[in-house]
């Protein structure tokens, strides 16, 4: 059961993919509904994603055959979206893409990395989406509830790099430093929402890092947008990045960039 404003974590978690304690791993997953004798047969599972494909050929593919058609000779989508790996969170159901649509890439709490942290499968993505797709908008979406930057927020100052996620989730421990600043009188709760939103923003002005980003901002051929989903209550948040609203110290990389055109979508 979910209750406003409240993300309860489970505490029976383990890590198998690399030597992390259960303290941090903790902060990642939700508690399951099912326990491990109510395990779903898994003929059952892909006989169910079996009838969901042929259910989407008859009644999306074949219906719209011209524009698949279309789409398998190549796309040009308007969007390139980075979103979170959480299974509750699907911009093509909660935003209603369709294919051709948006370029979209996932990870672990949305973050985007600085040009000069080096290659990830992030980047790689920017790189294809804006230089040969060209296109038009990037929209980072964060969400309610967001396990990495709970794991984020619980990182101690000085802790180890021995496990995937601390490494990954330090990408962004400016907005883990910029809450504790401002919310420190928030409960932990708080302070993470507050979090998942001010990593949007700070991935967003990371996205000025990458020179080929910020020549295509700078010619108004890219806009920045970032965008808060609630799953609590279903509403949805989005503002856009305002390159030229910016300070010049914002510009060189000083801190979050100015936004404007906010929307709250309920």
């Amino acid at each position: 059961m979910y209750l406003p404003g409240v993300c309860r974590m489970s505490p029976r978690l383990s890590l198998k993919a690399s030597k992390e304690s259960p303290g941090l791993t903790k902060e990642i997953r939700r508690e399951k509904f099912k326990t491990a004798g109510d395990k779903q047969n898994e003929q059952e599972l892909f006989d169910e994603l079996k009838n969901r494909f042929l259910s989407f050929k008859r009644n999306n593919y074949l219906e719209n055959l011209e524009e698949y058609e279309k789409l398998a000779k190549g796309q040009a989508p308007k969007f390139m979206v980075i979103a979170c790996a959480d299974s509750r969170v699907c911009p093509s159901v909660i935003l209603g893409f369709q294919p051709g649509e948006a370029f979209m890439v996932r990870n672990v709490a949305n973050l985007v990395p600085p040009y000069e942290s080096g290659p990830s499968e992030t980047n790689a993505a920017l790189e294809f989406a804006v230089n040969s797709l060209e296109v038009e908008n990037i929209l980072v979406i964060g969400h309610s509830c967001c396990g990495g930057i709970r794991a984020l927020m619980s990182m101690q100052e000085g802790s180890d790099d021995s496990s995937f996620i601390k490494s990954w989730v330090r990408v962004g421990k400016n907005a883990s430093i910029s809450t504790k600043a401002t919310a420190s009188n928030l409960s932990f709760d708080q302070q993470c929402r507050h979090c998942e939103k001010e990593s949007v923003s700070r991935s967003l002005s990371n996205l000025l890092t990458y020179p080929w980003i910020e020549e295509r901002v700078m010619r108004g051929l890219l806009s920045l947008h970032g965008g808060y989903y609630d799953f609590v209550d279903c509403s949805f948040e989005k503002w856009t990045l305002d390159y030229m609203g910016s300070s010049l110290k914002e510009k060189a990389g000083g801190g979050k960039h100015a936004t404007k055109n906010h929307s709250f979508w309920r």
